[in-house]
């Protein structure tokens, strides 16, 4: 979704400031000091130890006098988040059942710029004993996998299958002089292969990564559309490629998750 346009007298750079250098944090960079936070959220070093030192005060930071980390405070904003809005409500019985009858993690994720943002998910644990595909599907989930958790755009099935959504003149805005970063040895670098891939997901509306993100998953996903035709999220099934192979992946979990798509599109 853009941004509402705001006149530049309303604009106050200090708060803009200051989510920069809280949006610093990441799963990559945990833990930060003025001079890394400043070169992630691109002010001076100065700046960036005044925003950390009231961030730290206000409570959302903890730190040791040198390094500063998130605190549990955050939590208040994606809380809120989860509990008010509509679609995690919507989508969370959808991948509840799926997860009942395969045992394998579903999630939902939504594009927030070069990343997805998983806004709904199962615990397979509930259903790993009680799978009714069989032992087979025996439920798996990758490190990182959890509600709120940012994930490259880039490598995930899901983050394609919301990049085929863009228009042509969008994709191409969002891939001028872009670079792909390796996240593993399958990982697709080279932006010429990538658009061919994302073209062929606009045709054939699924899309599946392969230990692209993480060595050792497989990710197949497909768009949640509403009753307009916009793509509002993704729905993805991860599993361990000792589970199952792209081609069962294909043959017996899409038409589980086409399907739910259809039914939710109603509802999105």
């Amino acid at each position: 979704m853009a941004a509402p346009k705001i006149a530049p007298a309303d604009f106050i750079v200090g708060m803009a400031k200051g989510m920069a250098v809280l949006e610093s944090f990441d799963t990559e960079r945990q833990r930060l000091n003025a001079t890394l936070a400043a070169q992630r959220a691109g002010i001076t070093r100065a700046a960036a130890r005044r925003h950390l030192l009231t961030l730290a005060h206000l409570g959302y930071l903890e730190t040791d006098g040198s390094f500063y980390w998130l605190s549990s405070k955050v939590l208040r904003f994606s809380g809120s988040y989860l509990a008010s809005a509509r679609l995690p409500r919507v989508l969370q019985p959808t991948l509840s059942r799926l997860a009942a009858q395969t045992g394998e993690s579903f999630s939902a994720v939504v594009r927030d710029a070069d990343e997805v943002v998983i806004v709904a998910r199962n615990d397979y644990k509930h259903y790993k004993n009680n799978s009714a595909l069989g032992s087979k599907y025996a439920g798996y989930t990758p490190y990182g996998l959890h509600l709120g958790a940012r994930l490259p755009i880039h490598a995930t099935s899901t983050g394609r299958v919301l990049l085929a959504a863009l228009s042509e003149a969008e994709f191409d805005a969002w891939a001028h002089e872009r670079n792909l970063p390796r996240l593993t040895a399958h990982t697709c670098t080279d932006m010429a292969e990538f658009r061919s891939v994302v073209i062929k997901i606009k045709v054939d509306e699924y899309a599946i990564a392969s230990q692209e993100h993480e060595l050792g998953v497989h990710a197949l996903a497909v768009p949640l559309r509403n009753m307009q035709g916009d793509t509002v999220a993704a729905l993805n099934v991860v599993t361990q490629p000792s589970h199952l192979e792209p081609q069962v992946l294909l043959r017996d979990l899409l038409p589980l998750l086409q399907d739910a798509a259809r039914e939710l599109r109603s509802l999105l």
